[in-house]
């Protein structure tokens, strides 16, 4: 066995071959009294625990890569979007102005369920909790003047995935940015929405065939992108444990590789493109254990189940947001503390990116203001704290690694017993998962309820208030707006062009070729992103939600 002095050796030889390539934030790291403070502390012992490892090296327990903050911070994002394109748009330059280094776009419920603005089932909705996008036209205007060669986006969308990152594909097409040169994410994680969420459209396998056909699509076309965030974030959200958070979400993802690899893709050649997407709660220890864990389970689940080579294929990269089922109405305010401690948490914890939610949001839609406040805490933890300073910073503490291991016991165990019943997918359709969460939902609650779980300005220290003012609510004009400019489309496009483009996705879909590259051609036939998802609604049918008591 080689010796830690011998093992860190390695470890600090390729942390300085990564910071020749990327140049460290600063040229000296070090505390007000003049200590340095060094890139990785670790125990001087020839003891120190495998499972423990180096970041950037297997089994990434410290980080998945080897300078982590030392050398650029995480992803900066808020998530946003709300009213027409044009008031989305207007907030994302906006960010982008105040130091944002990322897009996270947020959809109204119509366009996360393959509705038009104009639908009847669209009615009272459009805008409402996100941005309302029907066409190309309407995403020509999200993204205007928006540097898409050079900013990453994140897409919270999962039953209509595809066509989003279609429609996004085609606005850069015009914007003279190639696919090749493109960057961000597309949530496109259908799973959990059966567990957790319900913004599913399809049912499980003609869903589980569109998210591998964007999968290989990426893989070959947009290489920069990563064509699935598989998101533990709306599992916690639905009252899970931290346990139950990582073992749904790592389940999810067992599904999704392993339908990758039915669909005939080579593991190596789709797993280093996979992203995760977590909620960060309020048990800040737990919280940072969490991330840890989560990263060592699913480097060994790529390389011993799935007989994954490459290092970045057994990378959990993830994004983290903190966690809006934790926001009060009461004392709203109080939700800039949790806010703060819930993004140190994720930062200690590892994240690539971070979105942390702004003070207002369990009243409204973030306010400008609200927004920038939160943006600012992730700024001050960047550049104030030093807690970036150093990888890992609480890496080692027995407190921390015990809870490590257990999070990541317990989630194994979860994760056997999903294997038993033949599957997430089985599982799922048996209300295994959504049984769990319930349960820790109900145990959650009874404990507030009784005190016995204290939510400051709620069960306890409360006090007299007024009513926030400045909340942000959007116009019912957004909607008569919305149906307008879809009904100019269809007078001025091309009819004929959209129905062979239709017609085409919809042969394709009763057989078993990519659809992909037909929703892309409908996308710039100018096709409607309700149009394209009833296309495929008649030949995949809707999905029936079983309930699960």
């Amino acid at each position: 066995m080689p010796s830690f002095k011998t093992n860190y050796a390695r470890w600090f030889a390729a942390f300085e071959k990564a910071r020749a390539k990327n140049p460290e934030r600063k040229a000296r790291f070090e505390t007000s009294s003049g200590t340095e403070r060094p890139p990785l502390s670790a125990p001087e012992a020839d003891d120190y625990p495998d499972a423990l490892g180096f970041p950037g090296e297997f089994p990434f327990t410290r980080g998945v890569q080897s300078t982590m903050y030392r050398g650029r911070f995480w992803t900066m994002r808020q998530y946003a979007g709300f009213g027409s394109a044009r008031d989305a748009n207007q907030r994302y330059h906006y960010l982008l102005k105040s130091g944002q280094t990322g897009l996270s776009v947020a959809f109204d419920l119509p366009t996360q369920m393959g509705y038009d603005a104009d639908s009847a089932r669209a009615r009272g909705e459009v805008g409402k909790v996100g941005v309302s996008i029907s066409s190309v036209r309407d995403m020509a205007v999200l993204l205007d003047g928006l540097p898409l060669g050079e900013v990453s986006t994140s897409m919270t969308i999962n039953a209509t995935a595809p066509v989003l990152l279609c429609l996004y594909a085609a606005v850069g097409e015009k914007q003279g940015v190639p696919m090749q040169a493109l960057s961000g994410t597309v949530q496109n994680d259908v799973l959990k929405e059966y567990i957790a969420r319900g913004t599913y459209i399809y049912p499980p396998k003609p869903s589980l065939r569109l998210i591998s056909n964007l999968i290989a699509f990426c893989s070959q076309k947009v290489p920069k992108w990563n064509p699935i965030s598989i998101s533990g974030y709306h599992i916690r959200e639905a009252g899970s444990t931290a346990a139950q958070e990582i073992a749904f979400t790592l389940g999810d993802g067992i599904a999704y590789v392993e339908s990758a690899l039915a669909a005939g893709l080579e593991v190596d050649a789709f797993a280093g493109r996979l992203s995760f997407f977590f909620n960060v709660h309020n048990d800040f220890m737990e919280e940072i254990a969490k991330f840890r864990a989560a990263r060592r389970l699913w480097a060994r689940i790529m390389k011993e189940r799935f007989k994954a080579k490459d290092p970045r294929s057994m990378m959990l990269r993830f994004h983290a947001q903190t966690a809006g089922s934790t926001l009060t109405a009461q004392q709203p305010l109080n939700n800039v503390v949790r806010v703060s401690l819930q993004a140190m948490a994720a930062v200690l914890g590892g994240c690539q990116s971070l979105h942390t939610n702004s003070w207002d949001e369990a009243l409204a839609l973030p306010s400008e203001s609200a927004a920038t406040l939160a943006l600012r805490t992730q700024q001050i933890i960047a550049h104030e704290t030093g807690v970036a300073d150093t990888i890992d910073a609480l890496g080692g503490s027995h407190h921390l690694e015990s809870l490590t291991s257990s999070l990541e016991a317990q989630a194994e165990g979860y994760l056997k017993k999903i294997d038993e019943l033949g599957g997430m997918v089985r599982a799922i359709e048996k209300g295994y998962p959504q049984g769990e969460i319930q349960d820790a939902a109900y145990r959650a609650q009874r404990a507030m309820e009784s005190g016995d779980a204290v939510v400051v300005g709620v069960n306890k220290f409360h006090q007299a208030e007024k009513p926030p003012e400045g909340l942000l609510r959007v116009d019912e004009s957004v909607e008569r707006e919305q149906r307008v400019s879809l009904e100019k489309l269809r007078q001025s496009r091309d009819n004929a062009a959209v129905t062979r483009a239709l017609d085409a996705l919809k042969r394709a879909a009763t057989g078993s070729e990519n659809l992909i590259p037909l929703i892309y051609d409908a996308v710039k036939a100018e096709g409607s992103l309700g149009e394209i998802s009833d296309a495929l609604r008649t030949v995949f049918g809707e999905h029936k939600e079983s309930v699960v008591l």
